[in-house]
């Protein structure tokens, strides 16, 4: 269901278009299963950047909220949504199916990029990828960047068979990987420690948490394989957003690292650091991600 909040402004004189469905207003979106959740660190965001657009003639602030990145896709392609948060591999989906545009780099958790682990018990004696066949992982859920199509893609460039379990106790073929989706890191942690299943895959940054993978079951941990780094999230727009409603936007938030106003935002802002600019090729290259979305979800 989507979830909708209007933040009032001041009224001010309409000189740019930001949302195409109501020009007064700027619209973020993001792909949710906990829109209360995203919703609290989405209200300060779009607040701080609507009162820097009084000149501009926006007057409100919306938040929308997708089950799905086709959904959310829709969304941008209408012109109902203007700015998206989302991470790489939803970034490039955007990309392709309504032509969103990477706008910047989010430092989110304060760096700029992290990568997935897997994880098994010390003496498991699961030593690389091959040696899950006829053994069970499990990862977050399928919209997981770390913790589901990194990880799945790294099975799959080996060469290696997955299969979708139907329950936490089913056992995959000897050939083939199953896999089961647990909804939380510390779901993962909980299922690998107490034998459950035979591994499990999220990011760095999750490992060091922990609320997400306690001490007490880190110590019996040891991680078997990491995946190349990824740039840890991104800033898009629409295609067809007004250019000064882009502009000012990036200029608010190349800012917003160096404002003493804009700390408790960028803080609810899932722990930003920064934004910054990305290259050419970075931006080529998280697009070029499509290929990895369109290999993993084969195996759901």
């Amino acid at each position: 269901m989507l979830l909708l909040l209007t933040l009032g402004c001041s009224l001010a004189a309409l000189q740019a278009h930001a949302s195409s469905k109501d020009p007064e207003t700027l619209v973020i979106g993001k792909i949710s299963h906990n829109p209360k959740k995203h919703y609290q660190y989405l209200k300060p965001m779009v607040k701080y950047a609507v009162e820097r657009m009084h000149d501009l003639g926006i007057r409100k602030g919306k938040i929308r909220m997708a089950r799905s990145k086709k959904q959310l896709a829709d969304m941008v392609r209408r012109g109902e949504v203007d700015w998206v948060t989302e991470t790489p591999i939803a970034a490039a989906y955007l990309h392709e199916k309504s032509g969103a545009e990477v706008l910047l780099r989010k430092w989110k958790k304060g760096v700029p990029d992290y990568h997935s682990v897997f994880f098994s018990l010390k003496q498991s004696n699961i030593n690389k990828l091959e040696d899950l066949r006829g053994k069970v992982i499990a990862l977050e859920d399928p919209a997981s960047t770390s913790a589901f199509y990194l990880p799945v893609n790294a099975m799959l460039e080996k060469g290696l068979r997955l299969i979708k379990l139907r329950s936490i106790r089913e056992k995959p073929p000897a050939d083939r990987i199953g896999f089961v989706f647990a909804r939380e890191e510390i779901n993962i942690a909980t299922l690998v420690d107490k034998g459950i299943v035979d591994a499990g895959a999220f990011s760095n940054l999750d490992w060091g948490k922990e609320d997400h993978l306690p001490s007490k079951y880190r110590t019996n941990f040891s991680i078997f394989l990491r995946t190349p780094p990824i740039i840890r999230a991104v800033e898009m727009v629409r295609q067809d957003i007004d250019p000064a409603i882009r502009k000012r936007l990036e200029e608010i938030l190349l800012h917003a690292g160096n404002d003493p106003h804009a700390v408790s935002v960028l803080h609810a802002y899932q722990q930003t650091k920064k934004f910054d600019k990305l290259s050419r090729d970075q931006i080529d290259s998280i697009y070029n991600l499509r290929h990895i979305m369109d290999l993993v979800d084969q195996v759901l």
